[in-house]
């Protein structure tokens, strides 16, 4: 692999070789198929059984199926109706939030539940100040998100489901063939990094160039977990969370400062449609409703399941048993 300096040709140059085995005679004839031409899913695929679809790495297992399924149809549909990849990625963005948008108002509301609560919270915190409370503080907490109706990870489990989709891009983007010397706005080559500054040195793992895309993916990152830092419980039960704001979009703006300005550029714009949708949801959920749903819930009797039904049946019956000594109880007889 070969960096060359001149980007208007080419960005890497990548050479193989191939062991035939060797025939003194030369009398041996062995067959070869070659094949010359752009390294595209869907074309790739067209030629059957071969599995030449297999050398475009759009990731493994859930990875493929979700980008050859659902993210390469998408992209090579709206192909068909807009010229320009830059608004191609701009839909293809819009219509991946939509779809995962019931995730993220449920990962919304999930966290307005636990900052209203967070009061509540830190009273307990305030009555089981010393360590050897920690068990107590912890039931007496549960206790409280139990009645409220409340669930600690209701905020945390729908956005883990969209990683699935995040990561797919991250392997989708960099090998698209159809981002290849196609510009949007200051990138002159969507299937590379876009520069607007070469530095004079090449700083290790960061590189020789600023990427302005991966500059607003970082910034948007940065806000966007401000926001849900503000938007959630508080920082005060985890207090690495304020450094892990800024050091977690850094490394990121490092390690993706030399992949494709396809990929940062979708990440930046999947940033600031989140920044949107959040500030729509804080603009149109009513807290005070939330509330009084959250205090119904506190008053009204918790409704026993099935098994915990059984098990005080079961404890009933062990302390009717001790209080006879032991003997079961006799059932009564019926006079005739």
């Amino acid at each position: 692999q070969e960096r060359f300096n001149d980007p208007g040709k080419y960005v890497r140059r990548f050479s193989t070789s191939v062991d035939i085995p060797y025939d003194r005679t030369g009398d041996q004839l062995i067959g070869m198929q070659l094949y010359f031409g752009p390294n595209k899913f869907q074309s790739l695929k067209g030629y059957g059984d071969l599995g030449l679809q297999n050398v475009v790495t759009v990731g493994g297992a859930m990875l493929r199926w979700i980008n050859a399924f659902v993210v390469i149809p998408i992209f090579g549909w709206l192909n068909k109706y807009f010229v320009n990849y830059g608004i191609i990625i701009l839909l293809l963005t819009l219509i991946i939030k939509v779809a995962l948008f019931p995730l993220t108002y449920k990962s919304f509301k999930s966290q307005a539940v636990m900052r209203l609560l967070k009061p509540q919270v830190d009273e307990i915190g305030e009555r089981y100040p010393k360590k050897d409370d920690a068990m107590k503080k912890q039931q007496a907490t549960m206790d409280l998100y139990k009645k409220a109706g409340a669930n600690p990870m209701g905020g945390c489990l729908p956005m883990l489901l969209q990683f699935p989709i995040l990561y797919a891009m991250f392997r989708f983007f960099p090998t698209s063939i159809e981002l290849r010397q196609e510009g949007f706005l200051w990138a002159h080559d969507l299937s590379t990094y876009d520069s607007i500054l070469t530095l004079p040195w090449d700083i290790p793992m960061y590189g020789d160039h600023v990427s302005l895309f991966t500059l607003l993916m970082t910034v948007t990152t940065m806000l966007s977990m401000r926001y849900n830092n503000q938007a959630g419980a508080g920082s005060s039960q985890m207090p690495g969370m304020k450094t892990m704001m800024y050091i977690m979009p850094v490394m990121f703006m490092v390690i993706l400062n030399n992949f494709s300005a396809g990929l940062t550029y979708y990440y930046f714009l999947a940033n600031v449609i989140t920044l949107g949708q959040n500030f729509l949801f804080k603009r149109f959920i009513d807290e005070e409703k939330i509330m009084q749903k959250i205090n119904a819930k506190k008053n009204k009797p918790a409704k026993k399941s099935k098994f915990a039904q059984r098990l005080e049946a079961i404890q009933k019956q062990q302390t009717q048993q001790k209080s006879l000594g032991g003997k079961k109880p006799q059932p009564k007889k019926k006079s005739r």
